[in-house]
């Protein structure tokens, strides 16, 4: 398959799973062993940092009056930092552990565990009665140590950080906002740290002019289909209304459990 082609893909996938509650990065880790390529190293390494940047220009877009509206809020802007670190510290500290875990011969049985493990909290919130509380820190450190979790491929950063917040008492829209908000500084800092790492190693080298056209194509599905799952997201967090994207999560973890076992991924 060319590189234009995995450009199209990735830029699609990464765009709409990055802020559905499907997991973005299980998404990628399953599209890795069906297509049997490695999203590392040289230009697909280069693709990735752009496909994540593409979706930062959608999420900075999409909510950008209430990115506005942080500099009258002194508050917020702190819960958002102090929600921030946990995921940041996981990242950095196991982050290539967590790789290779999944890259590894039992990487889709626990892959397919925390499809599940996702789907259940979608659920839960769904079936929770609306409780409205003023959003604080009790919402704010439950969602930052979930987004923690949702290091591990399969666990929808969204999905389970809103699902958390839903459930610890904010209002479902709010807990939506929240979390995409603190996407924000999660992906400028993946983006940041691989670059890091991308410059400081031979990973980009080989990129010739089709390779830059490809990965702008790519960049430019992941910000369209990424802005388009963001207005779905704000409509269905109006009643956290997540169930079909839990059954899509069921049936994909016990799919991908029979191609485990029958030697297919």
């Amino acid at each position: 398959m060319g590189f234009v082609i995995y450009c199209i893909l990735l830029g699609t996938v990464q765009g709409l799973t990055e802020f559905l509650p499907v997991s973005s990065s299980g998404h990628l880790v399953l599209l890795e062993r069906l297509l049997g390529v490695t999203f590392s190293g040289g230009s697909m390494t280069f693709l990735n940092l752009m496909l994540h940047l593409g979706t930062l220009f959608a999420v900075v877009f999409a909510y950008r009056k209430e990115l506005l509206a942080l500099f009258r809020q002194p508050k917020r802007i702190l819960l958002l930092g102090v929600a921030t670190v946990p995921a940041a510290a996981v990242g950095l500290l196991f982050g290539d552990a967590i790789d290779a875990l999944f890259a590894g011969p039992r990487g889709i049985f626990l892959l397919c565990l925390c499809f599940g493990a996702t789907a259940c909290l979608l659920l839960a919130c769904g079936a929770k009665k609306r409780r409205k509380k003023t959003f604080g820190w009790g919402q704010a450190l439950s969602m930052g140590l979930m987004q923690a979790v949702a290091v591990f491929p399969g666990i929808s950063r969204s999905g389970s950080t809103i699902a958390v917040g839903t459930l610890a008492g904010a209002d479902s829209e709010e807990a939506a906002t929240f979390s995409f908000l603190m996407s924000i500084p999660v992906i400028l800092g993946g983006f940041a740290v691989g670059l890091a790492g991308a410059l400081t190693g031979p990973t980009a080298t080989d990129i010739g002019a089709a390779e830059v056209c490809g990965v702008l194509l790519g960049v430019l599905l992941s910000a369209c289909t990424g802005f388009l799952s963001l207005r779905l997201m704000k409509k269905l967090a109006k009643n956290a209304n997540y169930q079909w994207f839990a059954l899509y999560l069921l049936i994909l973890a016990i799919a991908v459990l029979i191609l485990d076992l029958a030697g297919c991924v």
